[in-house]
C-alpha cells in the first residue's frame, strides 16, 4: 500500500503494516499484475530493486511498489509501450512515475511515435521478406479452403 493511503489506514490484527516489506506474491495480488510480468518488468526498468534474500526471494519495499504501480499505470491503462515508459522515467524521474502510481498526477498522453516505433522494427528487406512470407501463407490457406469446401452440387 502506497504510504499516502497508509496514514489514513490502520493495520488489522494479521495484517502488515503499510511501511513492511512485500514478496512478490503480495505486491503481484495487490496490483493484479502476475508475478512473471513483475520479473519482466525488473529486466526493462533497471530502477525496480527489489531486495533479494537467499534463495532469490524477493521483497518489495513500499517504495518499489508505488514505482511498480507507476509502470502499470503507464503500461496497462495509459497504453505506454516500454519504450515510452522508460522514456518518461528518464525525462520525469523515479519520483514522477511514483506519484503516477499513486494517482497524485497524470502522465501525458504517450506519443504517436511510441506505436510506430514498435512495429517499424524491421529493414524494409525484412518487411519484403516478411510480406511475400504471408501471401504465400494466404494463398495456402485458399488452396486448402478450397479442398475444404464441397464442390457444388
Amino acid at each position: 500500500m502506497p504510504p499516502a493511503l497508509a496514514a489514513q489506514h490502520t493495520p488489522e490484527a494479521g495484517e502488515k503494516s503499510a511501511y513492511a516489506f512485500r514478496t512478490i506474491s503480495e505486491v503481484a495480488e495487490e496490483l493484479d499484475v502476475p508475478q512473471h510480468v513483475l520479473r519482466f518488468w525488473e529486466t526493462r526498468f533497471g530502477q525496480i530493486r527489489p531486495v533479494k534474500r537467499a534463495g532469490g526471494r524477493r521483497y518489495y519495499r513500499p517504495q518499489d511498489i508505488e514505482l511498480v504501480a507507476g509502470i502499470r499505470q503507464l503500461l496497462h491503462v495509459q497504453r505506454y509501450t516500454i519504450a515510452g515508459a522508460q522514456r518518461v522515467l528518464k525525462e520525469n524521474g523515479v519520483r514522477f512515475v511514483q506519484a503516477v502510481g499513486r494517482g497524485d498526477v497524470v502522465a501525458a498522453e504517450p506519443l504517436v511515435q511510441d506505436a510506430e516505433s514498435e512495429t517499424s522494427t524491421f529493414a524494409d528487406p525484412e518487411r519484403a521478406a516478411l510480406a511475400a512470407a504471408l501471401e504465400e501463407m494466404r494463398a495456402c490457406r485458399a488452396l486448402l479452403d478450397r479442398l475444404h469446401t464441397p464442390p457444388d452440387a
